[in-house]
């Protein structure tokens, strides 16, 4: 006689009906207890590890048993946070932990975005982060000391710029600012003392490197 070997389906079945009836077959494992251990409680942390109880007993059991046992604090906080998105890696908008080279083929991540609404403030799509990058990256390459780097953000200037494109910037900001417009304000006065630091400043850093690249 040919024996007929089961179907996968059949043989899963089978199979769950096995272990089905071996957890019936064990005894509760709270002591001094007799009846079927036919319900799985999780051991560990792990969920993989069981252990089988009779009814009463697994609820006794559940209603005691603290998945965050012994963990810190810190421990507990960092699990919240990895159960809020399944375990799965996460990065500020605009930062996809992708390397150097792969965001130097990706121009959107530095293009300019319209963001009415300013949700990626202080992320690399935020025009204003972008802009002032620009401002140190040039700032930067010309020698400027820190300071200087600051006037640049102070009169909201990018580079590169001239001494006359420097000249300009700061005639329109003064127009702006003059207390003489503002009714004699203390703040506007504040103000122009710190545009007229800033632009003594920059129109000294620029002589410094006009001086140092120009041919003798």
């Amino acid at each position: 006689m040919t024996r007929i070997r089961p179907t996968l389906a059949e043989a899963t079945a089978n199979a769950t009906s096995r272990a089905k009836r071996s957890e019936a077959a064990c005894l509760c494992a709270w002591a001094g207890c007799e009846a079927p251990g036919a319900y799985r409680a999780p051991k560990d942390r792990s969920l993989s590890n069981y252990v089988m109880f009779c009814l009463d007993h697994v609820r006794a059991y559940n209603a005691k048993w603290d998945f965050h046992l012994h963990m810190s604090p810190a421990d507990i906080e960092a699990e919240i946070r990895r159960m809020v998105t399944w375990d799965r890696p996460t990065w500020p908008l605009g930062h996809t932990g992708a390397t150097p080279s792969m965001k130097r083929a990706r121009p959107w991540s530095q293009a300019d975005i319209r963001d009415p609404l300013d949700l990626g403030a202080g992320t690399a799509f935020d025009p204003k982060h972008a802009k002032a990058s620009r401002k140190t990256s040039w700032a930067e390459a010309q020698g400027f000391k820190a300071d200087e780097r600051k006037a640049l953000r102070i009169l909201d200037v990018d580079g590169p710029v001239t001494l006359a494109e420097l000249k300009r910037r700061y005639k329109e900001l003064v127009k702006l600012h003059h207390p003489d417009t503002h009714g004699g304000s203390r703040e506007a006065e504040t103000k122009m003392k710190s545009i007229n630091s800033a632009y003594d400043l920059l129109c000294a850093a620029l002589r410094r490197t006009t001086a140092r690249t120009t041919p003798e």
